[in-house]
């Protein structure tokens, strides 16, 4: 304890917003509220959202998770992840007769929706992405004979596209805003006439939590993100809080993930989660902290955050009440 009353002032900066954005709100309550609804189990297909916290809570409350609709039994009521899925995966699902609601996000939504408009412009989409992530997987599949994933920066010149003058560009909703904003330069440095999206296709949570985490990355000696691994937004905030300048950055799951040697020689951890991350975790970790010198907490908030989605239709209708 001499140590830590004699060492530099400890302290912790908390970037807000940070965890749950309003799409995994809703997502997270599609699969309760199916639950009250109609028993378990109710099946999901795919990680409803990205972190194995609510997944292992759900698992605990009767949610039977599957990697495809042909492992749900026919005529079971199974749910689409936050991430979307391809018109096939309906088309499937109503061949197998399966009860679907659908938790897509409604921001991955739009952009399928601005995928299959450029579709029908027959233009060529370049879509900037990270390859087998579940949203990339489904919002190609809305027309696959279109889209072009594009990576990064690098893998611009490889393009191949039938008429450089008719390309429009898209992007995954939850990927690195300086990031995507360099591919788009180098994109439009290659593809002069290219078209915008009608708007912003990186969601509002994700630019928020790297706004945040851009405020304290630079007055911080180590940053922790909570988030698993899965999770796009979550491992993109840790490389944006490198290039903000902190000295380190890392990605824990949870507190049972955090080197205590990491905390050597550091006098402010900055910290934020990532998305799909259950505000408790967050807790935990700050009482982790707390017990190891850094009690003193500071909030710095980027922006407030005040939107709300509705549950899917198959489910806006009042949960079912007793029976007299």
């Amino acid at each position: 304890m001499e140590d830590v009353a004699e060492g530099p002032a400890r302290r912790v900066l908390l970037a807000a917003p940070r965890g749950y954005c309003a799409g995994v709100d809703r997502a997270v309550q599609t699969v309760e509220r199916a639950l009250e609804e109609h028993g378990a189990p109710v099946y999901v297909r795919k990680q409803i959202v990205h972190n194995s916290h609510v997944v292992a809570g759900l698992e605990a409350r009767g949610a039977v998770f599957v990697d495809e609709t042909d492992e749900v039994p026919e005529g079971a009521v199974v749910v689409f992840s936050a991430h979307g899925v391809a018109p096939s995966v309906h088309a499937e699902a109503s061949q197998r007769q399966l009860h679907t609601i659908d938790a897509t996000c409604p921001l991955v939504t739009k952009v399928h929706g601005e995928v299959r408009r450029f579709a029908r412009e027959d233009l060529d989409i370049l879509l900037i992405g990270h390859e087998g992530h579940e949203e990339v997987i489904g919002t190609t599949g809305e027309a696959p004979e279109h889209v072009h994933l594009v990576s990064g920066p690098e893998a611009v010149d490889s393009i191949e596209v039938r008429d450089p003058n008719r390309v429009a560009w898209l992007s995954q909703t939850t990927l690195s805003v300086d990031e995507t904003l360099a591919t788009v330069a180098a994109l439009r440095e290659r593809f002069p006439a290219l078209i915008d999206p009608p708007s912003d296709d990186i969601c509002y949570a994700t630019q928020n939590r790297q706004t945040a985490v851009k405020q304290i990355a630079a007055d911080s000696d180590l940053v922790l993100v909570v988030g698993s691994t899965n999770s796009s937004n979550s491992v993109r905030l840790v490389e944006v809080a490198r290039d903000a300048g902190a000295a380190a950055a890392y990605l824990v799951d949870d507190v049972s993930h955090i080197d205590a040697a990491w905390l050597d020689g550091v006098a402010t951890v900055g910290v934020t989660s990532g998305a799909s991350v259950p505000e408790t975790l967050v807790a935990e970790l700050l009482a982790w902290l707390a017990a190891r010198g850094f009690a003193e907490v500071s909030e710095v908030t980027a922006a407030e955050e005040r939107l709300v989605f509705a549950l899917p239709r198959e489910l806006r209708r009042p949960a079912k009440s007793a029976k007299a």
